[in-house]
């Protein structure tokens, strides 16, 4: 079938052929048991078409995609407490169209665990049939375990989606030639975290690599795997990154020339580290890979400079606004993810508590999707009186304040980075882990001293704030807080850097 002469009413005819009636609406958990994968309905797609999914028009593509969706909606209608949560929405049955389906509730991190963990009260299908994956996540900001249940059937068909995508579009350009080539993560010490099963189950599955689960790595562990012959990739959280320097800096340069693909997940690289991975592995790419508990591969760069991309038919992806709705390309919003591969489980809408920016779609021959920008975690809010402030905006902002007044440049020199906001004290605190902390410090107190701190901190939060906010939010508003402001700079071991149980290092620590 010719690919550009596919319209609309085309794809909507092959959709309904493709999950008809019978299926769209099952009327018992048997029938749920029962449905063919969403996966067989994409390849079916595919073969009709002639044309690999990511390659087909997103217009086209949205019209299997809105069928899906319906077929969620009907599917969670068997289950009373969904049932009744679908209704407060004003909608009697499953959306027409992307417009009605945004009244549809959002589904909070709360929620989700209320309806997924003890009694297990969100379930379409029992625990008792089995077949299921108990999956735990800590988070970034909280540190507190929660539960998620999978279909194993339908996980190992993501895997093989976001796996081929890895392969296809990510690591193709990377890891060439005839040599083994080589995936490595360095997360998953504890196997029921999402981390470890969910997203090394979609690296396992990255055709024509060798996976290696290395766990917490240890240098002789690390450069022992580094010595293989081949090119490699590694993933792991950004501080299991960042420690990749002090690891490999007396490796032979034969093994270093190696690693081609550094991939991060949980948070921000800090420039200063980029730059030290990239001086001791010269052929290295670094690259955000995008991922959560109910989502194994939200996004992931294509290229170190590009945007966060989808993967067509994983999930589907929404940065919305307060109410619920698309916000415009350009604009931030929340991230909600509802997964498309759920029969059994589904969850809808699921705000995952990060914060994204709308970019334009991807739209080439290779490849056509959806593209957003990491803007920060939703909880990564500074809140000074009645005015909040976006953690990651404010240091943005601080580190433009620093080099615009020739101090130093804070985004070279921090290999970690955390704001505490003590409201009680009412002290607000920026720390960042550097290494040379006396002659830094010496920098600030000569330069600044403690009133050109404070003005500094406070012209770098009115700057992170949107134009229509800062007249209010000024100089004198901050003063009536009664906020101190102060950067502190801190060593590697430093206690004063919060972090989690797991390892994770939030943005924001806030204490009342």
């Amino acid at each position: 079938m010719d690919i550009d002469k596919i319209n609309k009413k085309n794809a909507e005819n092959i959709a309904t052929q493709l999950i008809p009636e019978s299926e769209l609406r099952p009327t018992s958990v048997t029938e749920v048991i029962n449905l063919p994968s969403f996966y067989e309905k994409i390849l079916a797609f595919e073969k009709i078409l002639e044309t690999p999914f990511g390659e087909i028009a997103q217009e086209s593509r949205d019209t299997l995609i809105m069928r899906r969706l319906q077929q969620i909606v009907n599917t969670l209608t068997l289950n009373s407490s969904w049932k009744d949560r679908i209704g407060q929405s004003g909608l009697d049955k499953a959306p027409r169209n992307f417009e009605e389906w945004q009244q549809l509730p959002l589904s909070d991190k709360t929620l989700v665990s209320n309806y997924f963990t003890g009694q297990r009260p969100g379930m379409i299908v029992p625990l008792s049939h089995g077949g299921f994956e108990i999956i735990a996540s800590g988070g970034t900001s909280s540190g507190t375990p929660a539960e998620t249940v999978y279909s194993l059937r339908e996980l190992w068909d993501t895997y093989k989606i976001a796996g081929d995508f890895m392969g296809r579009y990510v690591l193709t350009d990377y890891l060439k030639g005839i040599e083994p080539k080589w995936m490595i993560t360095s997360l998953a010490d504890y196997q029921m975290w999402s981390s470890g099963t969910m997203v090394g189950g979609v690296l396992q599955h990255i055709p024509g690599i060798n996976y290696i689960a290395a766990g917490p790595i240890m240098k002789e562990v690390f450069q022992h795997v580094m010595s293989y012959r081949g090119p490699k990739a590694f993933m792991g959280i950004s501080r299991g990154i960042a420690i990749l320097t002090d690891l490999g800096f007396d490796m032979s340069d034969e093994a270093r020339n190696t690693f081609r693909v550094a991939l991060y997940g949980s948070g921000v690289l800090p420039q200063r580290k980029r730059e030290e991975l990239k001086s001791l592995y010269p052929n290295l790419a670094i690259m955000s890979y995008f991922a959560a508990t109910e989502a194994e591969t939200i996004g992931v760069q294509l290229s170190p400079v590009s945007y966060l991309a989808a993967v067509p038919g994983l999930h589907f992806i929404e940065i919305v606004d307060d109410n619920g709705k698309w916000v415009d390309e350009g604009q931030e919003g929340e991230l909600v993810v509802t997964r498309l591969h759920a029969h059994e489980a589904p969850v809808l809408r699921f705000k995952l508590g990060d914060r994204m920016i709308r970019r334009p779609n991807l739209d080439e021959p290779r490849l056509k999707t959806q593209q957003f920008e990491f803007s920060g975690r939703s909880g990564d809010i500074i809140h000074l009186g009645d005015t909040q402030y976006m953690a990651i905006r404010a240091y943005e902002s601080l580190c433009r304040e620093l080099n615009k007044f020739g101090i130093f440049d804070l985004e070279a020199a921090a290999h970690e980075i955390q704001f505490f906001n003590d409201r009680r004290a009412q002290r607000l605190t920026f720390i960042a882990v550097v290494d040379e902390i006396s002659d830094l410090r010496t920098q600030i107190e000569y330069r600044l001293g403690t009133e050109g701190v404070k003005r500094l901190f406070m012209e770098a939060l009115i700057s992170s704030l949107s134009m229509f906010n800062r007249g209010e939010a000024n100089v004198h508003y901050l003063e009536k807080t009664g906020y101190q402001f102060e950067i502190r700079l801190v060593n590697h071991l430093s206690p004063e850097i919060y972090r989690t149980s797991l390892g994770k290092t939030p943005l924001l620590r806030d204490t009342f």
